[in-house]
C-alpha cells in the first residue's frame, strides 16, 4: 500500500518524499540535507526548518535540531523554476466520476519533472479541474502525443490499473515513416542491437518490407536508469508489436514533397520506447525521431518538427460496469499522407 503524504498537492504538485538514512555522520537531519543538498541554496534550507515546511509522517514538523534516525521519510514542497510555456494544449475527450480521458500534445510531458513542473499535462489538468488526486494511467513520453486515461477517484483507481496490469487494453498508435532519403531523415538507418545504425537498407528494400506487412517484430528491450535509451538485447523477446502500413502518400508538413507511409502499430507489450525501437530495427526510423536509429545533439525543442507518433486509439471493457468503451485522439500527425 502506498505511502500517503502528510501533505496536500499544491499548486497541482504532490510534496517531494525522501527516503533518510537511519544512521550516518550526520547528528541531525538539517546536517544531512545541508551536506547533500546545501550546494543549491544552504539557507533556503535551513529557512524551510524554520517555517516548518519539512514534516515527518503524520506531519510533524522537523527542526533544526532533529537528530537523525527520528524519521525514516520527510516531506517538503520544491521550489518551482520558471517555466517557459509550452504552446499546446491538452483536449479532455471524456470525463466522469472515475474517469478524464485527456488528448495529449506533442513536447508535453505527462508528469512534473526536471524542468517541466507546471508545464505538464497531470499538472495543468489538476490546477484546471480542481481534482488534486488525478493519476495518469500510465503515461505517454514527452514527445509523443495521444491519448492518456486518468483516474480521477482513488477508490476506483486500482480496477483500471490492473487492466494495463493484466494487459486487457488494446491500444492502437499511428506512426510516420519516411521512404526515401532527405534532409534531417533517417531513412533506411538500421537500428542494431549494440546500438549502432551504419546498415542502410535501401528504398527497395523499404518498400519490399512494406509489401509483406502486416507482421510481428519482437526483440528483447531494456531501460537503464539514468540512460536516454532504450538498450536491445540478445535473448528471449519481452517485447512484441503488430505492424502495418496504411497508407502511402506526400508529406505536406515540414518535410513537404518526401514520400512517406503512415503506419499502424498495435503494441503486445508496453517496453519503453517500444514503437520507436520496433519501426528503427526494421530501417523505418519515426520521422523526427531523435533517439532513433542515432541519439541527435542536444537542442531546443522545434515545434515545427514534432515525433510523428501519436496514441491514436485505447479500448478495454470497463471493470465496474462491463461496458465496451474506446477513445480516439482528434490530432493528425503533420508528415502523414492523408488523414487518419
Amino acid at each position: 500500500m502506498a505511502m500517503e503524504s502528510p501533505l496536500p498537492v499544491r499548486n497541482g504538485v504532490n510534496a517531494t518524499r525522501l527516503r533518510l538514512p537511519r544512521t550516518g555522520s550526520w547528528a541531525t537531519v538539517a546536517d544531512y540535507l545541508l551536506e547533500r543538498f546545501g550546494h543549491v541554496d544552504p539557507e533556503g534550507i535551513l529557512r524551510r526548518f524554520d517555517e516548518q515546511q519539512i514534516v515527518g509522517l503524520g506531519g510533524t514538523p522537523l527542526t533544526r535540531q532533529t537528530p537523525l534516525g527520528e524519521h525514516e521519510f520527510i516531506w517538503y514542497y520544491r521550489s518551482l523554476p520558471e517555466e517557459t510555456p509550452i504552446p499546446f494544449e491538452t483536449r479532455i475527450l471524456h470525463q466522469d466520476e472515475h474517469l478524464l480521458v485527456v488528448d495529449k500534445p506533442h513536447f508535453l510531458p505527462t508528469t512534473p519533472g526536471g524542468r517541466f513542473i507546471q508545464e505538464s499535462a497531470l499538472v495543468r489538468l489538476r490546477n484546471q479541474n480542481g481534482i488534486d488526486d488525478l493519476v495518469p494511467m500510465p503515461r505517454l513520453d514527452r514527445a509523443t502525443a495521444g491519448v492518456i486515461l486518468f483516474a480521477v477517484n482513488p477508490q476506483t483507481r486500482g480496477a483500471y490499473q490492473m487492466l494495463f496490469e493484466r494487459r486487457e487494453i488494446a491500444k492502437r498508435y499511428k506512426a510516420v515513416v519516411a521512404l526515401q532519403p532527405g534532409d534531417g531523415l533517417e531513412t533506411g538507418r538500421v537500428l542494431q542491437p549494440n546500438g549502432g545504425h551504419s546498415q542502410v537498407k535501401t528504398e527497395t528494400e523499404l518498400r519490399d518490407l512494406l509489401q509483406r506487412m502486416p507482421l510481428v517484430f519482437e526483440n528483447r528491450m531494456s531501460k537503464v536508469k539514468g540512460q536516454l535509451r532504450s538498450i536491445v538485447e540478445e535473448g528471449e523477446p519481452n517485447a512484441q508489436t503488430l505492424i502495418n502500413v496504411e497508407t502511402i502518400g506526400t508529406s505536406h508538413g515540414f518535410h513537404s514533397g518526401a514520400e512517406v507511409a503512415l503506419m499502424d502499430l498495435e503494441p503486445h507489450s508496453g517496453k519503453t520506447h517500444q514503437l520507436r525501437i520496433h519501426l528503427a530495427s526494421l530501417g523505418l526510423g519515426i520521422i523526427n525521431d531523435a533517439f532513433y536509429p542515432r541519439l541527435w545533439d542536444l537542442a531546443p525543442d522545434d515545434y515545427r518538427r514534432p515525433l510523428q507518433l501519436l496514441a491514436h486509439t485505447i479500448s478495454f471493457t470497463d471493470p465496474l460496469t462491463g461496458a465496451e468503451r474506446s477513445f480516439s485522439s482528434e490530432q493528425r500527425l503533420t508528415e502523414a499522407p492523408s488523414a487518419q
